[in-house]
């Protein structure tokens, strides 16, 4: 299943039932799990750890060197997950930190031309459009969808079940289950429509349009929306994972102005 016209070298660790097809790069110090096929032209760098069942398509670049300046060539990782599509040119960055990792959990969807920068992560079970880019440190929570030409910028943060509309450029945190769209980021709603189709209730997508309605619609401060939404929702793991995200980030989220006194 591997191509005579493939460079592998001979340190890579290859599992069962693997498909590296003509004119494929696979570096020293890689990792391929069963069942992943690699396309023509594809490259696995130094330091890919590879899942089972991927794909990468070709052109790709799987931990290529970060782009970025504190890098001093210190041995990292980029490890994909079970799953995972790749298709073509997709870019994604090692890590810069000795022993860190860019991480891209399992059953996640990447389309063409897209780049992950150096020590993000993507929880899994999410999908990224064509052209999506994503700086370094970034953490996009599972079950995303970022439309084509959607950017993040360094250090965002995006929660669950979060909907990026196309060429939205993103410098900030994305509290989950809603719909950002628009440059300047806007909130658009919440994301109803995904979440239906993946069992939410419609009580439960109710409790989050108005913990919603609280934050970006009421006039009041973050502090005090998050109180309101204590006193006024039930307690349950969608309202706490919203209390949580917004409090772990300092009250600060996107569309919304920084108010930390209440």
């Amino acid at each position: 299943m591997i191509s005579p016209l493939a460079h592998v070298d001979p340190s890579a660790k290859i599992g069962q039932n693997v498909k590296i097809s003509p004119f494929a790069f696979v570096d020293k110090d890689v990792e391929i799990g069963d069942n992943c096929e690699i396309f023509p032209y594809a490259s696995l760098m130094p330091g890919t750890r590879l899942g089972k069942g991927c794909r990468v398509f070709q052109g790709s670049i799987i931990s290529a060197e970060p782009q970025d300046f504190r890098y001093k060539g210190d041995d990292s990782l980029c490890i994909i997950g079970d799953n995972v599509t790749i298709r073509e040119h997709v870019i994604i960055n090692r890590s810069i930190h000795a022993g860190g990792a860019t991480r891209v959990g399992n059953d996640t969807f990447i389309l063409a031309e897209s780049h992950i920068g150096h020590d993000s992560v993507i929880e899994g079970k999410s999908v990224l459009g064509n052209g999506v880019n994503i700086a370094g440190d970034c953490h996009v929570g599972k079950y995303v969808i970022l439309s084509s030409n959607a950017m993040l910028h360094e250090n965002s943060k995006v929660g669950d079940w979060v909907l990026i509309k196309g060429g939205c450029r993103v410098s900030g945190n994305v509290p989950p289950y809603i719909i950002v769209a628009h440059n300047p980021v806007a909130y658009f709603g919440v994301n109803a429509f995904i979440m239906r189709k993946h069992g939410f209730t419609e009580e439960q997508i109710d409790d989050i349009a108005k913990a919603y309605r609280n934050i970006y619609q009421s006039g009041i401060s973050v502090f005090n929306a998050l109180r309101r939404i204590e006193a006024d929702i039930d307690p349950s793991e969608i309202r706490d994972n919203i209390l949580t995200f917004i409090r772990s980030n300092n009250q600060r989220i996107v569309a919304i102005p920084i108010d930390l006194e209440g």
